[in-house]
């Protein structure tokens, strides 16, 4: 069984002695399964990332022309102080 009375005041929790003992009880089996993890011996084992076998295909990187503000702001139905003015959303 874990001590939970440590973890209360970190998880802002007001537990009664039975909820204390019950999550304790459930914390340990949690923590025992997760050491069990833990003894598994990996040494050679190449780490796996993803189940599915995708590869990434990344595109060069390379510059291109950038629109001006004044190009972009050419298309704006209604502009204010070189910004897109919306209707607003709030009243």
């Amino acid at each position: 069984m874990l001590d939970i009375g440590k973890y209360e005041p970190v998880a802002m929790l007001s537990l009664s002695g039975d909820e204390r003992e019950r999550l304790g009880e459930r914390a340990g089996a949690l923590a025992e399964s997760f050491a069990k993890v833990g003894e598994i011996e990996t040494d050679g084992v190449t780490p796996l990332i993803s189940v599915l076998n995708l590869h990434t295909v990344l595109r060069e990187d390379t510059a291109e022309k950038q629109l001006t503000r004044d190009e972009i702001m050419s298309n704006a139905p209604e502009q204010y102080d070189g910004y897109f003015q919306v209707p607003g959303t709030l009243e």
